[in-house]
């Protein structure tokens, strides 16, 4: 009988330990942490308020349509596209006159994707038939990601009567 309590004391003082061992090391199962969600709203990244950038600067031939894509970058507020473009026959500095009329859109990137692939679509922003416009346009704030837009340039009477277009576009924030 004695060597039977030896026995369970050895026992007892080593599930002692092992459960003072586990307590340090962290035997013990805990429930994870819930992580806090932050609202994108909240997510504090700089600002590109106070910047501005250039989305397109230059002259170029129009046959059917010309794309021109540009970004907004994340947590801009109240991003403003402003800027103008002439269209013209033959040269540049050439005819510019309703013989040089073409559309103008701007498409955020389902739209461009439904223009692109000849669906119906619609348009944030859109000039028919002009030859000489100035355009100043307020995009919608881009919260937490950036977001694309595109300059679309339309000729109406497509690949029969080639046209050349000085544009000029920037983009405030």
């Amino acid at each position: 009988m004695a060597g039977r309590h030896k026995h369970l004391a050895t026992v007892g003082v080593a599930s002692a330990a092992v459960l003072v061992a586990c307590s340090l090391i962290g035997c013990n199962k805990e429930e994870p942490q819930s992580v806090p969600t932050v609202a994108p709203s909240e997510k504090v990244a700089p600002s590109p308020v106070g910047t501005s950038q250039t989305v397109l600067d230059k002259t170029f031939p129009l046959k059917a349509t010309a794309t021109y894509a540009f970004e907004i970058p994340s947590h801009a507020a109240m991003p403003h596209l402003h800027g103008m473009f002439e269209s013209f026959t033959g040269q540049v500095k050439g005819a510019s006159d309703d013989s040089a009329n073409i559309d103008f859109l701007i498409m955020n990137q389902d739209q461009e994707a439904d223009f692109a692939n000849n669906r119906p679509s619609d348009a944030l922003f859109m000039v028919e038939e002009s030859h000489n416009q100035s355009v100043n346009f307020d995009l919608p704030s881009s919260m937490d990601h950036p977001v694309k837009y595109y300059l679309v340039f339309r000729n109406p009477e497509g690949k029969k009567s080639a046209k050349l277009v000085e544009a000029t576009f920037r983009v405030d924030f």
